[in-house]
């Protein structure tokens, strides 16, 4: 038996501490069904009154009608006002949750996971879910509460009548349930499509300069082309899948409305109701139909976007970071390697056999030739991948077994590739965070911020992906990001990399001069005065452990790092 998804999580983010707008909507949508049966009353107490002559009862119903149209007026702002608080607030908290959700991923299974998936589900489903969900949900039981209320007062008039509507009435809702799982499906469809769409589209953009050095524009808009056409097809077969249950719900309806017609017209030739009571009930019939005809679409609407909600359930719900054990966030005594190996895919090892020991408040240098391993064995150590052999050890404890907040705690690392946020300087630094001042301006001067600083100020916007900036003023606030955490062990994949050989060499000796910090450099800058004052140098070729040792060891023994550092002297 199929289970069933369960949608409570995100439902009831919808309406938590939502409950009150929820209610008033909801009761504000009853009198609007109040005043839509009233106003059926009175058209046949109007006819009623036309056939009598009465002029004064038409005065007190005329007054009558103009007060409950001020009322009708009032109650529909209010019910409009209660309806978009409600889904202002639920769909905040449902975007909210499935954020908060997302972000409690690991990086090893966030990783591998295409982002364009999560815009698709927090744009353009969320979108879908708003109006086919939430909205539709409001008119459904409007629809519901009208449907109902124009049968009870039929069936008050006429129970005759009322019965032939109501069997009437069970062809278009089986034609519902026929059809609402296929329009769901249809959806889903659309929302997989979509999600390709967006991954290929951030893609193209954010390889623009690429496509326009290369003049591969042709190439790119013919795979623009293709994606939007598929796109586009998948999303026409839901729109006229959509059109055909319209169809048939407003096809079935006429059939209704023309059987109760023709059993009303029946009726009236039997005298068995009065004149006002054929217009009252006429303007029932309409009441009752329009639930008819809509309420397959609302329904199979919300089908389908409850198909959403449970595709973001899954997508959340894959790969949650698991809980592990945590560790203090001090390292006492030492990382240790014991013959690791590891490969991004089988039969292909990039890590081979690697065995090293990192003790704590020790700095040490990894160095190698592009492709040895080097951010790899640093990326492994800061818990990306679990799918390695052999052991690391963070003072006893299996890394494997480590909880990754823990982790994160000990470890910071600074990588090749800089990420900045399209916000100020300090928030980039801070990642939004309070420091004391004191610890801010520390970091500052120790990543040779400084300038940068002085110039633009902290408040200057680095711009998307910190396009208002250089490379190596990005990667300044990257280091000092992580200088200002102060973890107890500081990780270097290429830090200085970016930027000039006075600022490389400048912040590459703050680093050195930090005490009770355990630092572990990938570099290929290769001076002298700086790799001596490494306590080990780790040199990795084709994924082994080639050499290690100190700076004076490796040049004593004359073997692949004294090629590497002659190599890197200019001449």
């Amino acid at each position: 038996m199929k289970q069933q998804p369960d949608y409570s999580l995100y439902t009831r983010a919808i309406f938590r501490g939502n409950r009150l707008s929820f209610a008033v909507a909801l009761t504000l949508i009853s009198l609007g069904t109040l005043w839509n049966l009233i106003v059926s009353y009175l058209l046949g107490h109007i006819l009623d009154i036309m056939t009598t002559g009465n002029l004064k009862q038409l005065a007190h119903t005329t007054l009558f009608c103009l007060g409950l149209s001020a009322v009708i007026f009032l109650s529909q702002l209010a019910m409009y006002r209660a309806k978009s608080r409600f889904i202002h607030r639920g769909l905040a908290q449902y975007k909210d949750l499935a954020f908060s959700r997302l972000s409690q991923k690991s990086i090893r299974a966030f990783a591998l996971e295409n982002t364009g998936r999560y815009l698709s589900a927090l744009t353009n489903d969320t979108n879908s879910i708003e109006e086919n969900y939430l909205n539709r949900s409001f008119l459904l039981i409007s629809d519901v509460l009208l449907f109902l209320g124009s049968l009870g007062m039929m069936l008050w008039y006429s129970w005759k009548l009322a019965l032939a509507a109501i069997l009437l009435s069970l062809i278009p809702i089986a034609v519902t349930l026929a059809t609402g799982g296929k329009l769901a499906t249809r959806e889903k469809n659309v929302s997989q499509q979509n999600e390709g769409y967006v991954a290929m589209l951030k893609d193209l953009l954010s390889g623009f300069s690429v496509i326009k050095c290369f003049k591969a524009e042709a190439q790119v808009i013919s795979r623009f082309t293709q994606a939007n056409t598929q796109l586009e097809h998948v999303k026409e077969g839901r729109r006229w899948f959509d059109c055909l249950i319209t169809a048939a719900a407003t096809c079935l309806g006429f059939l209704v409305q023309f059987g109760i017609f023709l059993f009303g017209a029946y009726l009236a030739i039997r005298e068995e109701i009065t004149p006002g009571t054929v217009l009252i009930m006429v303007n029932l019939c309409g009441l009752l139909l329009q639930p008819i005809q809509t309420v397959p679409q609302y329904w199979a609407s919300r089908k389908a976007a409850l198909a959403l909600m449970d595709k973001l359930i899954q997508l959340t719900a894959q790969n949650q970071q698991e809980s592990g054990v945590t560790i203090p966030a001090t390292l006492s005594q030492a990382i240790i390697l014991d013959h690791v190996s590891f490969g991004y895919e089988p039969d292909k090892p990039v890590l081979r056999d690697v065995t090293a020991q990192f003790q704590a408040g020790k700095t040490y240098a990894i160095v190698g030739g592009s492709g040895s391993g080097k951010s790899t064995l640093l990326h492994l150590l800061m818990g990306a991948s679990g799918a390695y052999t052999g052991s690391i050890a963070v003072d006893g404890t299996e890394l494997r077994e480590v909880d990754a907040n823990s982790l994160y705690d000990l470890m910071s690392l600074i990588g090749q590739d800089v990420f900045l946020f399209d916000d100020t300087i300090r928030n980039n630094l801070t990642m939004f965070r309070s420091f004391p001042p004191s610890q801010v301006e520390q970091a500052v001067k120790r990543s040779g911020l400084s300038q940068l600083l002085q110039e633009r100020g902290e408040d200057y916007r680095c711009g998307e992906n910190g396009v208002n900036l250089s490379g190596g003023e990005g990667q300044r606030i990257s280091i000092a990001r992580c200088l200002l955490r102060g973890t107890p062990v500081l990780l270097l994949d290429e830090a200085t990399a970016a930027l000039d050989n006075a600022t490389a060499a400048a912040v590459t000796q703050s680093i050195l001069d930090l005490e009770g910090t355990t630092r572990i450099v990938v570099t290929h800058r290769l001076e002298a005065h700086l790799m001596a004052q490494y306590e080990e140098i780790f040199v990795l070729r084709d994924g082994y452990i080639q050499e290690q040792g100190s700076f004076a060891q490796l040049m004593d023994q004359k073997g692949y790092f004294y090629s590497l550092f002659t190599l890197a002297q200019p001449t």
